[in-house]
């Protein structure tokens, strides 16, 4: 029992991937990981399994198709990355704000997500259904809810639920000045990004929580295969009203 009096959960089991969508190679600084180790932090201390990729690292080809080898490209090694996302349950995507907006990198991620989209689960059920999304924001100018809204929606729409306040992330002043982790930027001490990424953090992990003791999704009125096959529940035809 906690100081709050409720029970602490056990999310012993869980395991998460984060892919931090830095426009930095390694080993440079990434100031998305700084708040990316906040978040990785909380997850570890309550015994959950986390996958950590730095996408720029890896040689992710441009387009829309689970393997773009097959459609043209010498080398993809998305195929990899994605089985690594697809063995979580839960992905939170991180990035830097640029402009206002995500990254290149992030794009190119939720691009590469989407080209898988359309595989079926064993229950023949879109392939991400099941699984939990939330994304973490890093920047000096303004953007934060804009970028989160595009990734959020992105990961409802190909098959991810996403909790409550499935976002955080920390805004330096508009303008040049100091990044998360420099020296007297206040970043790592504010109270109101600590707050919302431990919120953020502990909402993926209830919600994906309930969905692995649920079995996964509900499979009623969302499968693709009964839909092909004809069976349309509580969906009369019009023509023969």
């Amino acid at each position: 029992m906690t100081a709050t009096g409720i029970e602490k959960p056990d999310f012993t089991g869980l395991r998460a991937t984060y892919i931090n969508c830095t426009l930095n190679r390694s080993p440079g600084r990434s100031h998305t990981q700084g708040v990316i180790d906040r978040s990785v932090a909380i997850m570890e201390a309550n015994g959950v399994s986390v996958d950590q990729i730095r996408a720029v690292d890896h040689d992710i080809a441009t387009g829309v198709r689970p393997d773009m080898t097959e459609y043209g490209w010498d080398t993809d090694e998305w195929p990899a990355l994605l089985a690594r996302v697809l063995a979580a349950d839960i992905l939170v995507i991180a990035g830097p704000i640029w402009l206002g907006d995500n990254s290149s990198v992030t794009r190119r991620v939720i691009e590469r997500l989407y080209g898988y989209s359309g595989v079926l689960n064993e229950q023949g059920q879109y392939a991400y259904y099941g699984r939990v999304g939330g994304c973490l924001l890093t920047g000096n100018e303004d953007g934060l809810k804009h970028c989160a809204m595009s990734i959020l929606y992105s990961l409802q729409h190909i098959g991810f639920t996403v909790p409550p306040q499935a976002d955080a992330g920390w805004l330096g002043e508009v303008g040049p000045g100091p990044s998360y982790l420099d020296e007297g930027s206040g970043g790592p001490e504010n109270d109101f990004t600590n707050r919302n990424t431990a919120f953020m953090t502990y909402n993926l992990l209830h919600l994906a929580s309930m969905m692995r003791r649920a079995g996964g999704f509900p499979a009623y009125g969302n499968q693709r295969t009964a839909w092909d096959a004809g069976v349309h529940p509580d969906a009369a035809n019009p023509e023969y009203r």
